[in-house]
């Protein structure tokens, strides 16, 4: 019978979000790409460093065990094949057991996602990110710049979520772009019985949940929405996450205070924001991801 992945938690994930090939990616973006492939070639047996999405990665994997495999981490990259090869000793180094890559050097991969029935896409390549998005696969940009995660919780998967536009639909912001605080506050407020609409992330989320309750004596999973809304605003969140059936572990409703500190407190291994200023702010604390999705993202 052949291999399937369908009845796995998938992440696909390029080189550059899962080690540390800054240095060598300069050289690429110099216009060498030949010196690219050299440089890496010459480190072959050079492990390299963790990358920004390295600690999640390596704590999903970890819900694998002889008797069931539950996660499948792919690595699908722009790379060449040749630097592929580094990527595999890398991780065999970093005791990260992947088995499956795509490298396509130079042309967009994101193609790939549906025949690996991805559930998250990490890249450190916007463009690659926004059509990864525009397919209808959660994918967010990983700032290469993020502090790495920390190693407080080994036994903890720790994942923090904005709401509108990651894991709800934009319509609110929607509302607060056009009309304002006192806009967005009426309209949640008188619609707070009525679900808000999937977002991009919604997927992950149930995915994540599906994961927990499948069971594992190691691991488990810890989530937290952390979303610039306030109350009266709260409820429609809350009532949509139980509407849908999953939970969230934890809750914070910042009412617009900088989320940065927050997330340092809780520790996630990753997390995910519509708001360009947010996760820059947040990366200086946490790893973080850039959900290039709502109006705040729309290109002109």
């Amino acid at each position: 019978m052949a291999t399937s992945l369908e009845d796995k938690l998938v992440v696909a994930i390029s080189s550059r979000a899962l080690f540390n090939f800054e240095e060598e990616n300069n050289v690429f973006e110099s216009g060498d790409p030949q010196g690219y492939m050299r440089m890496q070639l010459e480190r072959l047996d050079e492990p390299a460093t963790p990358g920004i999405a390295l600690s999640l990665i390596r704590k999903l994997l970890a819900f694998n065990d002889a008797h069931a495999q539950r996660v499948e981490v792919v690595i699908l990259s722009r790379n060449d094949p040749v630097s592929g090869m580094r990527v595999f000793r890398s991780a065999k180094a970093a005791n990260i057991p992947l088995q499956r890559g795509v490298f396509t050097q130079g042309r967009p991969p994101f193609g790939y996602l549906r025949p690996l029935h991805a559930n998250l896409f990490l890249s450190a390549n916007a463009d690659d990110v926004r059509q990864a998005l525009a397919a209808g696969f959660p994918a967010a940009r990983v700032l290469t710049e993020s502090v790495l995660a920390g190693s407080n919780h080994p036994h903890e998967v720790r994942i923090a979520f904005d709401g509108d536009a990651v894991l709800f639909s934009d319509e609110a912001e929607q509302v607060f772009h056009n009309g304002g605080l006192q806009a967005f506050q009426e309209h949640e407020l008188s619609k707070a019985m009525q679900p808000l609409p999937e977002g991009p992330f919604k997927p992950l989320l149930a995915a994540l949940h599906r994961l927990q309750l499948a069971g594992d004596s190691r691991m488990r999973i810890r989530t937290a929405l952390v979303t610039a809304r306030s109350a009266p605003a709260h409820e429609r969140a809350i009532r949509t996450l139980v509407n849908w059936n999953v939970q969230v572990d934890e809750a914070m409703f910042l009412g617009g205070l900088a989320k940065g500190e927050f997330l340092r407190e809780f520790e996630p291994d990753f997390f995910f924001d519509d708001q360009t200023r947010n996760v820059d702010h947040a990366a200086l604390h946490v790893p973080a991801g850039h959900v290039a999705a709502g109006i705040a993202n729309r290109i002109a």
